[in-house]
């Protein structure tokens, strides 16, 4: 159950459901089947699987959950190809051309049809709350689903007070320096991978793996205007990631010194594996978020 990627919100007031609560307000929309002409649905269900009943999973101040997204396969160019036969064949038969709208209506009436015998596919987005701490992470690196469980919460909840992470620095900016100056910030180490941008329209794009960054070669494309806009970094050699210009947290990996304690816990069944790993990973993110904003002049205050 360990993140590999973060999405990062603060609260801008506390957080104050109890866990009792926000389990009551979640079961208002549980994950569920789809209907026969259903295209999608996004429901609540239970973080630990089929082992736990409960959709809000608590351990220590830290409460998951877990959204499940249902939707239907229908493969455009199948969608295209009944669309363009069934108006060849009004077409040839009423001996006319068909207006865009009504191909439009044609091919709404084409996906009505098919939905009933479309496979479907589902996907688990997990993410939890630190209110001791003013946290939500969204496991992504995707922000349209972020947004969407975010969206989920606040359909549940009315209400729901949390806003993307914003730094007094920018990222940006910061990354940027790190490698003009050739030097890694306190407690980070930089890493073998970067993303260069020029900023100004149609401005060339340079990936870089497994290189020096603080070689001659990327020292020129600085110089030349570019800008840091990804940047492999480790954290006191815990925890790696790439962080992006919009402070989102890309690949993220643990570390052997954190899954060696993990490796230390006697848990026996899956259930009490994920409790034990879930302390873990809330823990470390509890002392390692809050160092790596502070590289970034800390949380930008709203007035």
């Amino acid at each position: 159950m360990w993140f590999r990627n973060l999405s990062l919100y603060r609260f801008r007031k506390p957080f104050e459901l109890t866990p009792e609560e926000l389990e009551e307000q979640l079961a208002a929309r549980i994950a569920r089947p789809l209907g026969d002409r259903e295209p999608a649905f996004t429901g609540w269900t239970a973080p630990l699987g089929e082992e736990g009943g409960q959709l809000v999973h608590t351990v220590g101040n830290c409460m998951m959950v877990c959204a499940r997204k249902e939707e239907k396969i229908l493969p455009a160019a199948v969608v295209r190809e009944l669309v363009e036969e069934k108006a060849n064949e009004i077409e040839n038969r009423e001996g006319r051309k068909l207006s865009a709208r009504a191909r439009r209506d044609l091919k709404e009436n084409v996906i009505l049809e098919m939905m009933p015998r479309a496979f479907s596919k589902s996907r688990r987005q997990y993410a939890y709350i630190d209110n001791k701490n003013g946290w939500l992470i969204v496991d992504t690196a995707t922000a349209s689903r972020a947004e969407e469980l975010i969206g989920l919460l606040r359909e549940c909840l009315e209400s729901f007070p949390a806003v993307p992470l914003s730094t007094r620095e920018s990222p940006v900016d910061n990354m940027t320096q790190w490698l003009k100056e050739r030097t890694s910030p306190a407690e980070l180490d930089i890493g073998d991978e970067c993303e260069l941008r020029d900023l100004v329209e149609d401005g060339g794009i340079v990936r870089v793996r497994r290189e020096d960054l603080f070689s001659d070669e990327i020292q020129a494309h600085m110089q030349a205007g570019k800008r840091v806009m990804k940047l492999a970094l480790t954290w006191q050699e815990r925890v790696s990631f790439v962080l992006d210009e919009h402070f989102i947290l890309r690949r993220l990996r643990f570390e052997d010194r954190v899954l060696d304690e993990a490796g230390e816990s006697h848990a026996e069944t899956h259930a009490e594996r994920f409790d034990a790993d879930f302390a873990l990973m809330s823990g470390e993110l509890q002392r390692f978020l809050p160092a790596l904003v502070e590289q970034f002049g800390g949380l930008e205050t709203k007035t």
